[in-house]
């Protein structure tokens, strides 16, 4: 695996800056290779992170580009190995031709997160910070960045590794005397580290408690549009959209199937779908809709229950309101507003304690509608930044250990040997070590690194 890479690490869209990024025993060698330094200096005189100008050229030797060039010297760079990276114009005909020439040069081609994966196995960084650098990738929130940004920096495997090594002393002590008995070593009293352990569990639990908070964080909200025929369901879908996604008509019955599209509102992310007007029909296609509508609330954790502000509710407004009920979360919407009101409110407020009058057509009342979301998902007590569990891994890992450390804590109650007890411990502290990487299966990495894209 230590040979030397390349990848293209901008993508192959058009830009202004186009980055070609090395790493590997060759790299210095490679770029020598295809990159002069205006003055004429060697590469292996550029000093380390600073930017040199000169002259890019292709497998042929013919000039490709102007550029800057740096390089960093292992180990104190992202992988840990010699890197080097090429700064041209961003057109992906100059970077794959340039590419070409630092394969030709000696370096092959990159995998998907080999970057980050040699930057885990030289040690410069443990697994959840090479995961969080995917994770600060595909954020689609500021919330979700700033949380991946701390998981970078730490904020989950500073925590863990605290209770790791404390685990660890506790091992230690009880193995000392066991092994020699003829040092003066403290005596071991198992029942001295009870503070400990149910220190080490409560920061463990706070851990594991943030996972459906992180879950809605990176995944979004479930949520669904729902109301009878003709009250504006794809109009408020489009408008939140801020374009033409829906069909939109005077004709019941238009929307047939369920519609989903990713949006943000504030820092709140939500996969919201529009559906089929509630309704009896003899339509066998519109009952498959209409069907589907009343699946998709059910699995909703928000429904955008919309009404017709211009008429008083109605039998299939009311089946709407029971379809609601069950729901974690529902905000009455109530559309045209910018027409002149029918509609009873006093009906609604037994069933929502939000309701929001809005124009679909206008756009007037979507700013309330996403400060009524926003309370909803954003107004829980702050949580630093990084210390949202948002990978399945992670709370995987972390929930083992707390079972352990449970039983642990058990078994200590109950005064049994306190081998039985240190063996819960040590089981504690190996599924510890799989969230940061310090004991993880070969597959379990190939298979998180699968997750990158190439160039990272």
């Amino acid at each position: 695996m230590w040979d030397t890479i390349a990848a293209i690490g901008t993508g192959e869209a058009l830009s202004a800056i186009g980055i070609i990024r090395m790493t590997g025993p060759e790299a210095l060698t490679v770029v020598e290779a295809v990159f002069t330094e205006q003055s004429g200096r060697s590469v292996a005189d550029f000093e380390n992170r600073k930017l040199y100008y000169g002259t890019l050229c292709d497998r042929e030797g013919a000039v490709l580009d102007r550029c800057l060039c740096f390089i960093s010297r292992g180990p104190h760079s992202y992988t840990g190995e010699d890197t080097a990276e090429l700064q041209c114009h961003g057109s992906p005909v100059v970077l794959r031709m340039a590419l070409e020439a630092v394969f030709a040069a000696g370096a092959r081609q990159a995998k998907a997160g080999e970057f980050t994966q040699r930057a885990f196995l030289n040690g410069r960084l443990d697994l959840t910070q090479a995961e969080a650098v995917i994770d600060l990738i595909s954020a689609e929130t500021a919330q979700a960045a700033k949380n991946a940004a701390g998981q970078l920096g730490r904020a989950v495997s500073g925590k863990t590794d605290q209770v790791y090594d404390g685990l660890r002393d506790l091992l230690a002590h009880f193995h000392a005397e066991l092994d020699y008995p003829e040092e003066d070593i403290e005596p071991f009293h198992l029942a001295e580290y009870a503070a400990h352990l149910a220190a080490y569990i409560k920061t463990l639990q706070s851990l594991t408690d943030t996972f459906r908070r992180g879950q809605i964080m990176t995944q979004g909200v479930p949520a669904a549009i729902l109301g009878r025929p003709n009250v504006g369901k794809s109009s408020l879908l489009n408008a939140l959209l801020g374009y033409e996604r829906a069909i939109v008509t005077e004709i019941p019955g238009t929307t047939r199937d369920t519609l989903e599209e990713r949006i943000t509102l504030g820092d709140t992310l939500l996969r919201l779908v529009d559906t089929a007007g509630l309704r009896e029909t003899g339509d066998p296609v519109e009952q498959l809709g209409v069907a589907r509508a009343v699946d998709a609330a059910a699995e909703a954790e928000l429904i955008l229950a919309v009404f017709d502000g211009t008429a008083p509710l109605t039998e299939e407004d009311q089946a709407v309101i029971q379809a609601v009920t069950q729901a974690p979360q529902a905000i009455a919407v109530i559309n045209k507003a910018d027409l002149p009101q029918q509609i009873d409110l006093a009906d609604l407020r037994p069933h929502f304690d939000r309701i929001i009058p809005l124009s679909a057509k206008t756009g007037a009342g979507l700013d309330a509608l996403e400060g009524a979301i926003s309370q909803i998902y954003t107004g829980a007590p702050p949580i630093p930044p990084g210390q949202i569990l948002t990978n399945a891994r992670h709370v995987d890992t972390v929930s083992r250990a707390l079972q352990h450390m449970h039983s642990a804590q058990e078994a200590m109650a109950q005064g049994i040997t306190p081998d039985a007890v240190l063996t819960e411990i040590e089981a504690a502290m190996a599924a510890l070590g799989e969230l940061t990487g310090r004991t993880i299966r070969e597959d379990v990495v190939t298979r998180i690194f699968e997750r990158f894209c190439v160039g990272k």
